[in-house]
């Protein structure tokens, strides 16, 4: 099995995003032994408690501040969507690693030219943060099916639903056009459970079948905004009706790659599921499925014999998977270790040198991940299958 580890020669890192997921990139890289050593939000006046609070020295005032920094080696961007192309790109020409969250950019243009720009710049990693890769059992099954152990991939199955935005009350950003394929569960969940399910059978999603639904046609949205996933508890403020254009709902059949078929939703007004990812994935020699509410579960199905149950056990998993498991059996690793393997691949890939495969998801991956979606909003669009664009 691996173990915890801290890395001989880390970079130094700077943070664009102090609001939900910034923070747990900050806790993930000092796992590592990487120093977060900056941080750029909206405003000055807002990244000063954002920094204080996650142990971060410095506050920039401007992006080019940032760049300009000679000691920070990387950034990690976990700002809104909309800035992530200026924010990557400009990262990229300064000669910093980058890590994104996704989406990569709000459209395939954007997405495709920081791609370019990445292959042109082959000493520096960038990576898309695509981290439900980096549960164990989700390493372990994709070493299964590399393996032939389920033969030939039939089918892809499953879902990824949240109650976060049940209410009329609910609001965040996330709910507003963004001004490309003008998607939200799709793109901001869904698309998770699509790097996952590629990564998983190493199949690509060749052409969609998408039916999308707004159930909330207005929604209250506060004055001065909302933080993500603040509960039922939050202080109420002062609210103005909106018009709601993205989906709260949305369902995809799939053809894959070798005739593959599949199918998926995604809900974020499903009572009761809080972040549940499954996946099912059938092979002509048997299936595999694992969610994300019961993480260190894989169950196994076979026709000719019994199923079985895995519980995640680095002495039982293949070696890859095994070494992105750094805790014995029975003592739990869930979503903050996954941010942390993450990590470990990207820096490691660093470490060495920028060379061979990396082992983390790429500008590539993200720029793939968004000509789906734009195939899927072409297709509800259209009530029609659409071919994802190569």
């Amino acid at each position: 099995m691996g173990a915890p580890h801290v890395l001989a020669s880390p970079q130094k890192v700077a943070l664009i995003g102090g609001g939900f997921i910034g923070p747990v990139h900050a806790e993930a890289l000092r796992r590592i032994g990487v120093e977060v050593a900056g941080l750029l939000d909206i405003s000055p006046e807002r990244a000063k408690p954002l920094a204080e609070r996650s142990g971060i020295a410095k506050v920039y005032s401007t992006l080019e501040e940032l760049l300009a920094d000679p000691a920070i080696t990387a950034v990690h961007i976990a700002s809104p969507n909309h800035v992530h192309f200026e924010h990557a790109k400009k990262a990229l020409q300064a000669g910093k690693h980058v890590l994104c969250e996704k989406p990569l950019a709000n459209n395939s243009k954007e997405t495709a030219e920081l791609a370019k720009l990445a292959a042109s710049l082959p000493k520096q990693a960038a990576g898309v943060n695509y981290n439900l890769r980096f549960y164990p059992l989700c390493q372990e099954m994709h070493a299964r099916v590399a393996g032939g152990e389920l033969g030939r991939i039939l089918s892809v199955t499953g879902s990824y639903t949240q109650d976060w935005l049940l209410l009329e009350d609910d609001y965040n950003w996330r709910v507003e056009p963004d001004g490309g394929a003008n998607l939200r569960a799709v793109s901001d969940i869904g698309t998770h459970w699509m790097d996952l399910a590629q990564f998983v059978t190493g199949l690509h999603i060749q052409e969609v079948n998408a039916d999308l639904a707004t159930f909330h046609a207005e929604r209250n949205r506060p004055i001065g905004g909302a933080e993500t996933f603040t509960g039922p508890n939050a202080a109420k403020k002062a609210t103005e009706k909106v018009k709601i254009t993205t989906e709260d709902y949305g369902a995809v059949l799939l053809h894959l790659d070798g005739g593959a078929r599949g199918t998926f939703h995604v809900h974020q007004m499903h009572a009761g599921r809080k972040n549940r990812l499954f996946l099912e994935v059938c092979g002509e020699k048997g299936s595999m499925v694992w969610e994300s509410e019961s993480p260190e579960v894989l169950w196994l199905g076979r026709r000719g014999g019994a199923n079985s149950l895995l519980n995640r056990d680095p002495s039982l998993l293949s070696p890859h998977a095994a070494e992105a498991s750094h805790y014995p059996g029975g003592h739990a690793e869930g979503f903050p270790d996954a941010f942390k393997q993450l990590d470990l691949a990207f820096y490691g890939f660093i470490a060495g040198g920028c060379k061979g495969t990396p082992k983390f998801p790429t500008f590539a991956d993200g720029h793939r991940e968004v000509q789906i979606c734009e195939a899927i909003a072409a297709s509800a669009k259209d009530r029609s299958w659409v071919k994802v664009a190569n």
